[in-house]
């Protein structure tokens, strides 16, 4: 005699409460690869090769931070803008007047005439902007 199967509702409900994890662990790889990807593209993009330091970075505290970049030529940038000198100025001034000023990083090539990076440095100094950190790359 042939026995028949019982197919009741019980055994049907079973097979639903396992989840498939095998899609949600193929989007987590994929979201780590885009951010993978994306992670240097952030950086600055204006091409200056940083003179080299051996030593580790000091760790940053957590505030605002404002990038002022010389290029090989001497061009001033203001975050990824060129300014003029009287404009770096006038930035400068505007920067010193508010409340809690940020932290300023000053990038320039390693092959620019060295007095540019002073006077950069002097017309941070005139507005009386304190807090520089000048960039580095690490060998």
């Amino acid at each position: 005699m042939r026995r028949r199967k019982k197919f009741n509702k019980r055994n049907r409900l079973n097979a639903l409460t396992e989840i498939n994890v095998t899609p949600l662990i193929d989007l987590a790889f994929a979201l780590l690869i885009i951010f993978m990807i994306a992670t240097p593209l952030l950086e600055q993009t204006i091409p200056i090769n940083l003179p080299s330091e051996f030593a580790k970075p000091q760790s940053q505290i957590d505030s605002e931070v404002q990038v002022l970049s010389i290029d090989r030529s001497g061009r001033f940038y203001w975050g990824n803008n060129v300014v003029s000198d009287s404009k770096m100025s006038t930035l400068l001034k505007e920067l010193a007047q508010s409340e809690n000023s940020p932290i300023l990083r000053i990038r320039a090539d390693k092959q620019l005439e060295y007095n540019r990076v002073i006077q950069l440095i002097d017309l941070v100094k005139q507005h009386n902007l304190v807090k520089i950190s000048l960039d580095t790359e690490l060998k």
